[in-house]
């Protein structure tokens, strides 16, 4: 599909192999996405780069990417930086409950969200690497993404999904309208993971009865993050981070702790985790994050792996 077929912020991978190089056969992007592949040297991996114009998405702006991933290949999909939703424009909605309800002088308005959503296929022997930077939501934004990997029985994949709290610098910590997040993976049809996360600040004047901000709600964390892992390419990562979990020592305390994290297995066979991560501060969570998934170094090499992680 050439990008002139393409809508506004869609995407089109396809990457083959040919003589065991990986080969794009196609690599389009439409504003105000944009999709660059650097050269690498290690096979059959092959890095998509997404980025946006202008640094992050705005208000109503909405991504669409597909992907297929024929067999023996390794997508490494990277962001440069963290994806950043400015704030959401307010619009009076067109038919509201003031309409229903004259009497009523509160002024209601909706937010224009920010979408993306991503859909990936991955056919037998090949792997997809999900590793981008953090989502960071600006003040007043409203930013939704669903994720989607559809997997043959003898594919893989490891999807990382994490977000901060906001611009700490600027005083901004949970102080977006609404994220939310689902992303799920599809094996020969069955649902075997499915992550659902889900976050609304407050309206105010809705609740007759006080309740807690989403900062409250959040606090002491800035940091969030899942990891789903399956397939047997992940199986060395799976073991490391489920031997680590193994050492771990409970503790009373009465201090929230600065990092917790926690790891399930998914699938009977061992060829699936989620690894749920929450830390004080971004950095720490990515070393935690760098460390915990290194055995991806044996999958995708050590130069790649180091990208995801600069």
């Amino acid at each position: 599909m050439p990008p002139s077929q393409l809508h506004a912020g869609g995407g089109r991978i396809v990457l083959s192999q040919h003589n065991g190089d990986p080969v794009f056969a196609q690599l389009s992007s439409t504003y105000p996405l944009k999709l660059l592949s650097p050269r690498v040297h290690q096979k059959p991996v092959a890095v998509v780069y997404a980025l946006t114009y202008g640094g992050g998405l705005v208000s109503g702006d909405q991504v669409h990417l597909s992907a297929e991933i024929d067999r023996g290949v390794i997508l490494v999909f990277l962001t440069q930086g963290s994806t950043k939703v400015f704030k959401t424009r307010g619009e009076q909605r067109l038919a509201s409950v003031q309409r229903l309800f004259p009497e009523s002088s509160t002024a209601q308005t909706y937010t224009t969200p920010t979408i993306q959503k991503m859909d990936f296929r991955v056919s037998s022997n090949s792997v997809i690497v999900l590793l981008p930077d953090p989502v960071t939501c600006f003040r007043a934004a409203s930013y939704s993404q669903i994720q989607t990997f559809h997997l043959t029985k003898e594919a893989s994949a490891v999807v990382l999904d994490w977000m901060t709290s906001g611009r700490r610098s600027l005083g901004e910590e949970w102080v977006f309208s609404r994220y939310s997040s689902c992303s799920e993976i599809i094996v020969e049809g069955t649902t075997i993971a499915k992550d659902v996360i889900l976050l609304e600040a407050d309206e105010p004047g809705v609740d007759p009865f006080p309740r807690r901000t989403l900062a409250e709600r959040m606090h002491p964390y800035s940091c969030y993050a899942t990891v789903l892992l399956c397939g047997t390419a992940v199986r060395a990562a799976i073991e490391h981070i489920k031997n680590d979990y193994e050492k771990i020592t409970v503790m009373k305390s009465s201090a929230p702790a600065n990092f917790l994290w926690s790891f399930s297995l998914i699938r009977p066979d061992g060829d699936g985790a989620i690894v749920r991560v929450a830390g004080k501060d971004t950095e720490t969570v990515k070393e935690w994050l760098k460390a915990a998934l290194s055995c991806l170094e044996e999958v995708i090499g050590i130069d790649v792996y180091r990208r995801a992680f600069v």
